[in-house]
């Protein structure tokens, strides 16, 4: 899905897109999935050009959050405040990318896997 050139071009800077701000409300990861509704879209229309082009991009299309940075053309930290934003405002449904509970678990299988790799 291409989105049409941004006619602001580069005129906007990074800090002026979050207001000045640069954490976020809420923790995403980089690999996190994001997913809109169409109610969702309808209701980022009133919220920003930003914020409506993120959700446009996520309707019916799960998207990790460097996705949508890349394809957003904004900044990753930029668009991880602005999508943490979302989130808090219930324009974004966030799906985590592993439960917490299961960390300990993740950590002792990638320990394995490195020491194979080194092993080898």
């Amino acid at each position: 899905m291409v989105q049409p050139e941004d006619p602001r071009g580069s005129l906007v800077r990074p800090y002026a897109v979050t207001r000045g701000r640069t954490e976020a409300r809420r923790d995403i990861a980089v690999e996190a999935i994001l997913t809109a509704s169409v109610a969702n879209v309808q209701e980022a229309r009133f919220a920003g050009h930003d914020k409506h082009r993120i959700a446009s991009l996520c309707e019916g299309r799960a998207m990790s959050l460097a996705e949508i940075a890349a394809y957003a053309r904004l900044p990753l930290g930029v668009a991880r405040v602005i999508v943490a934003d979302m989130v808090v405002d219930g324009l974004l449904t966030l799906h985590s990318a592993a439960p917490v509970e299961a960390y300990e678990e993740r950590m002792d299988l990638l320990e394995r896997v490195l020491s194979g790799l080194r092993r080898l």
